[in-house]
């Protein structure tokens, strides 16, 4: 990782702080119970839970958002979400449900219940190309979810990719319970067009160093 980059692991997915020359940026919020251990992470990282300006979602699912009330509530800051997924993030409409393929149903039978979590407000959209306070750029990324986001840092090379892609057992994968999966292969595609050094996922270990290559080669695979 780099000085800037951090990463808070949860019994179910992670998120990330990035920091930048005003303050920080989290990079979702993790699931549900988890709001102080977010907020005392911050005050330990950037020194006060108030730095942070803006918290990111990268899509509405709730290993996502499930904390996202309280650490807006903590620290102040302004919630952001792509305008396709903020009323699934606002509690409004339930995410839609996956088009899952054989091998993945018994993995979402066991721990498919994060998908929806506590409502949280948002208070801003966005959408492709937007550029966010710190610099972090908007990619739309659809197929896990149709409001599904990139946020990509072309100084530090740094990409989040949210649930698009994972890592497992060492290797970056595809990511798994999918709205559409042929919408989410080209969207892998379109990232993998990015030059990035390090990717960080929504779940599983960062790829530090190489990552765009990484990815390369999975698209290749299909």
């Amino acid at each position: 990782m780099i000085p800037r980059l951090h990463l808070l692991r949860f019994e179910v997915g992670q998120c990330y702080i990035w920091q930048d020359d005003d303050g920080a940026t989290l990079v979702d919020a993790g699931p549900q119970g988890h709001g102080d251990d977010i907020a005392d992470a911050l005050d330990n990282i950037v020194g006060s839970r108030s730095a942070v300006h803006t918290v990111v979602v990268t899509h509405g699912h709730g290993d996502h958002t499930g904390s996202l009330a309280e650490v807006r509530r903590l620290t102040g800051a302004t919630v952001l979400a792509h305008a396709l997924e903020a009323d699934c993030v606002r509690g409004l409409k339930e995410p839609s449900p996956p088009v899952l393929q054989d091998w993945e149903r018994p993995l979402f039978e066991a721990v498919g219940g994060h998908l929806a979590g506590p409502p949280a407000e948002v208070d801003a959209t966005v959408t492709h190309g937007d550029v966010l306070r710190g610099g972090l750029r908007v990619v739309h990324i659809p197929g896990h979810t149709e409001g599904s986001i990139a946020l990509y840092e072309p100084e530090a090379k740094v990409l989040f990719t949210g649930d698009t892609l994972a890592s497992h057992e060492g290797s970056m994968i595809l990511g798994v319970f999918n709205l559409d999966l042929a919408r989410l292969t080209e969207s892998a595609r379109a990232l993998s067009e990015l030059d990035i050094e390090i990717a960080c996922f929504g779940h599983g270990d960062p790829v530090v160093g190489g990552a765009a290559e990484e990815l390369r080669k999975l698209v290749a695979r299909g």
